[in-house]
């Protein structure tokens, strides 16, 4: 597992959760993603609108990708992120995911609103 900043690569070789901080949103840190085992090499990348020092454009609590690339995770994160302007672009937000090819599934908190798409396995953290 490498992780930096919100942004992880897994190499696993037992299942994890991964837990999701969102800032201030009533949602942080009693949520998590599941990853099994055998999902892995892949990537889990966050980017926020409200948390961390990051130039954002949106207002996203955190926005979440998985991919089997890190890199591209990173990028679709940040991609999705700047386009959470209000609530009502969170399907929005789900429908440009999902449309990256290579993006396996996505995450979107804003504020008390959550949003999941794709291959993506939520548990209570």
């Amino acid at each position: 597992i490498v992780e930096n900043g919100g942004d992880i690569y897994l190499n696993i070789k037992d299942d994890i959760s991964i837990g999701i901080f969102a800032g201030d949103s009533p949602l942080s840190g009693r949520i998590a993603l599941r990853v099994a085992a055998a999902e892995t090499p892949l990537g889990i990348c966050t980017s926020s609108g409200t948390v961390g020092h990051s130039l954002s454009f949106g207002v996203a609590d955190a926005v979440c990708i998985k991919s089997e690339s890190a890199a591209l995770a990173d990028a679709a994160a940040t991609s999705v992120g700047n386009l959470i302007r209000k609530k009502s672009d969170v399907k929005k937000g789900l429908d440009r995911a999902m449309a990256i090819k290579g993006v396996l599934g996505v995450l979107i908190v804003t504020g008390d609103t959550l949003a999941i798409q794709g291959s993506m396995e939520l548990r209570r953290a």
